[in-house]
């Protein structure tokens, strides 16, 4: 159903106040020179966990975990990610999901199926190219952006500080946007040692 590049059995930190599992999804279409998970990026790389053993893995985790979160990678990379969402959310857990919103229909298609959305804002929409090197980008996390407001799904946005934030006022500029949509921008400091 899915190529997983990982699975985390148990986090706190990556949906809000609950207990979680993570799995990471193989593949992303951009090339953000401060991602943390590069060694995902490559989509045409094997997984290294089926779906089955998932499945699996979550049979035994019902009543243990509240929720389980799609990374990645880029999770919307992948077509199926909609039908697994849904069918983790049927074993009664809570579904979250970390995106970049590069692809705006497969978010739209996943939405009716997620409790919580965390995407990851780059910079202001007009400057996306240059951090995630693909023409483009900012129109399609511009329209996912719009897609996550507008849902009723509890969500948040929140942006790595990279270099490239801290210049021009790009940082402000895109904590304004946020603000405007009356929302605050949650910030992460950016991992230095990733080149």
């Amino acid at each position: 159903m899915l190529t997983i590049g990982g699975l985390t059995p148990f986090t706190t930190i990556d949906y809000p106040g609950k207990l979680s599992a993570v799995i990471f999804c193989q593949g992303c279409a951009w090339r953000c020179g401060y991602c943390h998970n590069q060694h995902l990026l490559d989509a045409s790389q094997p997984e290294t966990v089926s779906w089955q053993e998932v499945s699996r893995f979550l049979e035994q985790r019902r009543g243990l975990l509240d929720a389980v979160v799609f990374s990645g990678g880029e999770p919307t990379l992948q077509p199926n990610l909609a039908q697994a969402i849904a069918t983790v959310r049927q074993m009664g857990f809570l579904t979250g999901l970390h995106t970049g919103g590069p692809y705006p229909e497969r978010l739209a298609a996943c939405l009716p199926h997620l409790d919580w959305v965390g995407m990851d804002l780059k910079a202001p929409f007009d400057l996306y190219d240059a951090i995630t090197c693909v023409k483009g980008s900012g129109k399609a996390a511009e329209q996912s952006a719009e897609l996550v407001r507008s849902s009723s799904v509890t969500h948040q946005f929140r942006s790595t500080v990279d270099p490239f934030l801290r210049v021009e006022g790009r940082l402000e500029r895109l904590q304004q946007m946020v603000a405007g949509w009356g929302e605050q921008l949650v910030l992460q400091e950016c991992n230095s040692h990733v080149s």
